[in-house]
């Protein structure tokens, strides 16, 4: 089943299949979100996404029972 992702500022969509990592996604829609360790404990990775909370993109996959996710990007300059 796909789902929408919707990323903001940028207004970028992409078609995305349950299952798939919310990083791969981004990567395949040129979009960079930062990461660190790539386990989900430093939180780099981290966005909000507006149904469901904040997740960290390594690790957190696309979940079944949504036609359209908004994925909301944080800004961080240190990492």
């Amino acid at each position: 089943m796909s789902v929408v992702i919707r990323f903001l500022p940028d207004e970028v969509e992409v078609e995305a299949e349950v299952g798939e990592s919310f990083l791969a996604v981004a990567a395949r829609a040129g979009i960079d979100i930062p990461t660190g360790c790539l386990m989900g404990s430093c939180h780099a990775c981290e966005v909000e996404i507006e149904e469901v909370g904040d997740v960290c993109t390594c690790i957190t996959a696309i979940p079944p029972g949504f036609g359209t996710l908004t994925v909301n990007l944080f800004s961080d300059p240190t990492w």
